[in-house]
Formats: C-alpha cells, sequence, structure tokens
C-alpha cells in the first residue's frame, strides 16, 4: 500500500468518519494551510493520541509531510490536498473536532487584496460550527494587521472566547507548544513580531 492510499483524504465527498480514517478514535485538530509540514509533524509528534488533518493546496509542502511523517513513523496524521474551505464545508459534521490551527496564512497585505484572506467572518463561523463546545483555534501571524483583523473577527463570532482578551502568550499552558518554523525565523529575521491569537468554543452556545 502507497503513502498516499493512508495518508490522503479526499477534499470534497460524503462526511468523513473520523474514526475509521484514524484507525481508532481520538480527538482530531486541523492544520490548515500547513506548508511543508515542519509545524504538523513537530506537533504530531508531541501528541501522538490526537490526530491531525493537515490541509494545503501546495503538492509539494503536501508531498514532503507525507515522506517525512511516514519516515518518523508517524500515524496520527492524515492529509487533504485541496481547498480547507471545501472540506470543512462538505466532510466534516458539526462539532466534530477539538481544534484548528491557521499558523502564517497569506497576508495579503495590500489593500485591495485584503478580501482575499482566509480568516474572515464567513470561515471562522463555518469553523466554529465544526469546533466541538471547548475546542479551540491557534491562529498565528507575523502581519500586524493582518493580527488585528483577527483578533476583530474572532472576537466578534458569538460562539467564541477569548481568555487572554488580546494576543496570546506563544505557550499555551495545557496545549501543545507551537514550534518555531523556517518561515517563522525568517520574519523574525526581518523584524517582524510574531503574534499569537487563541480562542476557544464556549460550552454552550
Amino acid at each position: 500500500m502507497t503513502i498516499g492510499a493512508t495518508w490522503l483524504i479526499d477534499a470534497s465527498g460524503d462526511a468523513v468518519d473520523l474514526a475509521a480514517t484514524f484507525g481508532r478514535s481520538m480527538p482530531v485538530v486541523l492544520d490548515i494551510g500547513c506548508g511543508m509540514g515542519e509545524s504538523t509533524l513537530a506537533q504530531a509528534a508531541q501528541a501522538p493520541d490526537v490526530g491531525v488533518i493537515a490541509i494545503d493546496v501546495h503538492t509539494r509542502g503536501v508531498a514532503t509531510l507525507m515522506r517525512k511523517g511516514h519516515r518518523d513513523g508517524l500515524t496520527n496524521v492524515r492529509v487533504v490536498h485541496g481547498d480547507a474551505v471545501t472540506f470543512i464545508h462538505e466532510r466534516l459534521q458539526p462539532e466534530s473536532v477539538a481544534g484548528a490551527r491557521v499558523y502564517f496564512p497569506d497576508p495579503w497585505p495590500k489593500a485591495r487584496h485584503r478580501k482575499r484572506r482566509l480568516v474572515q467572518e464567513e470561515f471562522v463561523s463555518l469553523l466554529t460550527d465544526r469546533l466541538a463546545p471547548g475546542g479551540f483555534l491557534h491562529c498565528a501571524t507575523d502581519d500586524a494587521a493582518y493580527a488585528e483583523q483577527m483578533l476583530d473577527v474572532l472576537g466578534a463570532e458569538p460562539r467564541l472566547q477569548n481568555p487572554f482578551e488580546g494576543y496570546a502568550p506563544r505557550s499555551i499552558p495545557g496545549a501543545v507548544d507551537r514550534p518555531s518554523t523556517k518561515y517563522e525565523r525568517r520574519g523574525e529575521q526581518l523584524g517582524h513580531l510574531v503574534r499569537d491569537v487563541w480562542v476557544t468554543r464556549r460550552l454552550s452556545a
């Protein structure tokens, strides 16, 4: 059996059975825009009892992630090569995932392009619907304007709450650490300040 046959999940289709997908029942976290998979693999290794679904449209990154994950013997990672919004909308049932990570999404810095940013009201509403009560959403960016937008958009979703009432520390108590990646280190060398935003779905909303 090829690596892809085990690891890949179609972006479009009927609702996915997460327990069957991972071969066991476990909390599942989405890694949206996983890039080359550096943080995905590090966090999956930290928490082997948590399933991770990594999502990206770029073939090279998906292939690299699967190759390295297979080499490292990880069994708790699956990959979607395709559009995250399509997968979340079509294949995830309401309140089915324990969390989601959106690390360093494309900032679309030009004002006329900002409508293309991922973290917008419609996307956040959809993702919140798929979070189990108490589930988390962890975002990180080195673009100051996008960080402010994240705070505003996530703060406007009534089913979410921000325990930090602003930006979060890099290390969240009780959560898997967010590793430093090559992309983040490059941004820091350019003098960019990295900001984290952490919110959770209210237990009743």
